[in-house]
C-alpha cells in the first residue's frame, strides 16, 4: 500500500524505536509486497512505502522526511533535486528554506511527513484533492501518524476506542466522513491540509482550497483549446514518464482518459472494463463503443455474485473505517484484471462529475431552486396554502406532484440533498438501539454538510454543490474506494482529471458552462464533441453499479454472507434486531435494489468489525 507512518515528540531507546517503527511499517505494507523505507531521528522515526515504488525518505541535519506518491514541485531547483535524489530530499531542502510554507509548492498526489531534528516538531500534509490520506493523534505526548489506522495502532501509546458518532455517520453516509475517523481522538487530514505538532499542540490549517471565480463564460473555442490541453497534461503527469492502462466504464470521464492516454503514448491504450450478467446493470457495450472508437487494447471481466462473496472480506479488511460503497468490488476485479495483464498503474476517470457538473442531483436541485426565485409573499400567501390540506389536491395527480415539489423545494440546501436518505426515511428511532442513539448526535451529519456547503468559496448553487461533492463524494468515498481496491490488487492508480490544471480550469469556468439549465456537464461534453463518440456524450451516467440487491435474492452464498453478517451485527448494540428482521424478511423482497443498499451497508459494518476483531464496539 501507499503511505507514510511514524511518530514524533517522544524519544525512545534505539532498540525500542526500531521495534516500534518496524511494527508500524509492517502494518503499512501488510497487503502487498512493497518495500518500506525507514528513517530515524532524535525525536522519533518515520517510514514511507508505495505500491508503485514511489516512496522516499531523506535524512538531513535539519530534518527527517518521508514522502509517498508522486508530487511535483513548482520550484525548478526542487524539481531537479527530486528527479535526482527523490521527492523526500527535495522536500527536506524546501523545508530548510521555507519551513511549513513549503507545502504549497507541491503539486500532484502525495502524503508527506517532516520531523524537525532541532525542535522535535512534526508536520504532515496531503495533496490538494485528497488522493492520499493520513491519520494522526496525540497519545501520551507522542504525535503518532499513519496512512492507515493499523499503523497508529502498532504504536504502544495508541488507545484504540471506537467513536460511536463515526458509526452513526457511517450508516448515514455509507462512509465515515473526514476529518472524523472510526477511533476517538484520531483525525484525518482533509484535501489541501497540513497539520503541525509542536510542544504538545496541533495546529491544523489549509494550505490550499478550491476558490471558484464564477466569472464570465468566455470565448468557447479559446476555452475548449485550453481545456483539452489541461486534460492532456493531466494524463502526462499521471504517467510520470512511465506506462499505464485505464479503467473504462464507457462513461464520459473514463472514455476521455482512455482517448488522451492513447494520444500521449502514441499507441492504442490498454483499457479494462467490468460487466454484470444482470438486466439494467450491464453497461459494457458503452465501454466497447469507446474501445472501438480509440482502437484500444481492451479486456473485460464479468463479475459474479460468487466474486462478491470472495472479495467482501478483503475489501472490509483493507479499509480503515467501515466502507459501504459497493462499487469497490468491481473496481477491485477491474484492477486485478489489469494486473494479471502485466499493468502496474491504472488511470481512473474520477473527478469529472465533481468538477464539471455531471451528477443527476445537480439538475434536480436546479429545478428545485426555481421555486426559491418566487417572491416570499407569493410562496407563503398563495402557493403553499393552495397546495396544502386540500381534498382536491389529494385527488388530482398533477397537484399532488406540485405539492411534493413545493415541500422538497422548501427544504434549505444542503439538507434537501438528503431527503432520500434511508436513515431519515425509515426513522432513526426505528433503526438504532435506544442506548446507542442516546450517545450520538443525530444532527451532526447535516451540520457537517452545512459547514462544507456554506464554507465553500462559491456563490452559485452548482459550485457550492461541487465543493460539497469534492469532499463528501470524492475525498471521503470514491477516491478511497478506487485507491484501496487498486492496492488490494497490487496496482498503482492515478487520476488525470484531478490534475491541478484541470481543477484550476474548473474553478475559473462559469457556473452556466457546467450546468446549463438542466444540461449536465454542458461545457465538458461540447468541448469533447468530435473527440469522444457521440454515443458516449449522449450516455447517461451509470458507472460500475453493483447488482447486489437482485443477486441477494438469487444467490444462496451471497445471501448467507449478508444475512449471517447482519445476524452478528445485531449483537453489537447498534441496530435494533427487529429492524434487521424487517429489512431481511420484508423490505428486500419489496424492492431489492433500494433496500439491498442498506443490507450492504450493515453487512460491511459487521465485516469491518470481524476483520478488525481486536477493537470493541465502544
Amino acid at each position: 500500500m501507499s503511505g507514510i507512518c511514524g511518530w514524533s515528540g517522544v524519544a525512545l531507546a534505539a532498540a525500542e524505536q526500531k521495534a516500534v517503527i518496524d511494527a508500524m511499517s509492517a502494518a503499512l505494507v501488510r497487503f502487498d509486497a512493497s518495500q518500506a523505507r525507514i528513517a530515524s531521528g532524535k525525536f522519533g522515526a518515520l517510514a514511507a512505502a508505495h505500491v508503485g515504488n514511489a516512496a522516499s525518505v531523506a535524512t538531513t541535519p535539519r530534518a527527517i522526511v518521508a514522502v509517498a506518491g508522486r508530487p511535483r514541485f513548482d520550484d525548478p531547483e526542487l524539481a531537479a533535486l527530486a528527479q535526482r535524489e527523490g521527492a523526500a530530499a527535495a522536500l527536506a531542502l524546501g523545508y530548510e528554506r521555507a519551513g511549513n510554507d513549503v507545502f504549497p509548492k507541491l503539486l500532484g498526489a502525495f502524503e508527506a511527513a517532516i520531523i524537525d531534528e532541532h525542535s522535535g516538531a512534526c508536520a504532515l500534509a496531503v495533496d490538494r484533492v485528497g488522493v492520499h490520506a493520513v491519520r494522526y493523534c496525540v497519545a501520551d505526548a507522542a504525535f503518532v501518524f499513519g496512512s492507515n489506522t493499523a499503523c497508529l495502532r502498532s504504536h504502544p501509546a495508541m488507545d484504540a476506542r471506537i467513536d460511536e458518532q463515526a458509526l452513526y455517520d457511517y450508516v448515514y453516509f455509507h462512509v465515515v466522513p473526514g476529518p472524523r475517523t472510526i477511533f476517538r481522538g484520531v483525525q484525518r487530514l482533509m484535501p489541501g491540509e497540513r497539520v503541525a505538532f509542536h510542544d504538545g499542540r496541533c495546529e491544523r490549517r489549509r494550505y490550499w482550497q478550491m476558490r471558484f471565480e464564477e466569472g464570465t463564460a468566455g470565448d468557447f473555442e479559446t476555452l475548449k483549446t485550453a481545456f483539452r490541453a489541461s486534460l492532456r497534461h493531466g494524463v502526462e503527469h499521471a504517467l510520470d514518464g512511465g506506462s499505464a492502462g485505464a479503467f473504462l466504464s464507457g462513461g464520459t470521464d473514463s472514455s476521455t482518459v482512455a482517448g488522451f492516454l492513447g494520444e500521449v503514448c502514441g499507441e492504442p491504450a490498454r483499457t479494462y472494463s467490468i460487466g454484470f450478467d444482470a438486466p439494467g446493470y450491464d453497461e459494457i457495450e458503452y465501454a466497447r463503443i469507446t474501445a472501438r472508437h480509440f482502437a484500444t487494447r481492451h479486456r473485460e471481466y464479468y463479475v459474479t455474485a460468487d466474486d462478491i462473496v470472495s472479495a467482501v472480506p478483503a475489501i472490509a479488511a483493507i479499509h480503515d473505517e467501515p466502507f459501504g460503497n459497493s462499487s469497490a468490488v468491481p473496481a477491485f476485479y477491474c484492477a486485478r484484471l489489469a494486473r494479471e495483464d502485466g499493468v502496474t498503474r491504472l488511470l481512473a476517470g474520477d473527478g469529472g462529475d465533481e468538477l464539471f457538473g455531471g451528477n443527476e442531483r445537480y439538475a434536480k436541485q436546479y429545478v428545485f431552486s426555481l421555486y426559491e426565485r418566487l417572491p416570499e409573499w407569493l410562496r407563503s400567501k398563495v402557493v403553499r396554502p393552495a397546495l396544502n390540506g386540500s381534498a382536491v389536491v389529494d385527488a388530482i395527480g398533477v397537484l399532488r406532484k406540485a405539492r411534493s415539489y413545493v415541500q422538497q423545494a422548501s427544504i434549505p440546501m444542503p439538507a434537501r440533498l438528503q431527503t432520500y436518505n434511508l436513515v431519515d426515511r425509515l426513522g432513526r428511532e426505528r433503526m438504532f438501539q435506544d442506548d446507542f442513539l442516546a450517545r450520538v448526535d443525530a444532527g451532526e451529519p447535516l451540520r457537517h454538510l452545512d459547514d462544507i456547503y456554506h464554507g465553500a468559496h462559491a456563490q452559485s448553487l452548482i459550485n457550492r454543490m461541487l465543493a460539497l461533492d469534492l469532499q463528501i463524494t470524492l475525498a471521503d468515498n470514491d477516491l478511497p474506494k478506487v485507491v484501496r481496491s487498486c492496492h488490494l490488487a497490487g496496482m498503482d492508480v492515478a487520476f488525470p482529471l484531478l490534475d491541478e490544471e484541470v481543477v484550476e480550469f474548473s474553478a475559473r469556468l462559469a457556473p452556466e458552462m457546467k450546468l446549463k439549465g438542466t444540461q449536465l456537464r454542458y461545457f465538458f461534453k461540447e468541448s469533447l464533441r468530435g473527440f469522444l463518440p457521440d454515443a458516449t456524450i449522449a450516455k447517461k451516467k451509470h458507472g460500475f453499479g453493483l447488482p447486489f440487491g437482485p443477486w441477494l435474492e438469487s444467490n444462496e452464498r451471497l445471501r448467507a454472507l449478508a444475512y449471517d453478517s447482519l445476524g452478528s451485527l445485531r449483537r453489537r448494540g447498534i441496530v435494533r434486531p427487529e429492524f434487521l428482521d424487517e429489512l431481511t424478511s420484508r423490505r428486500v423482497s419489496e424492492h431489492a435494489s433500494y433496500y439491498g443498499s442498506l443490507v450492504w451497508v450493515f453487512m460491511m459494518l459487521e465485516q469491518w468489525f470481524d476483520k478488525h476483531g481486536d477493537v470493541a464496539a465502544t
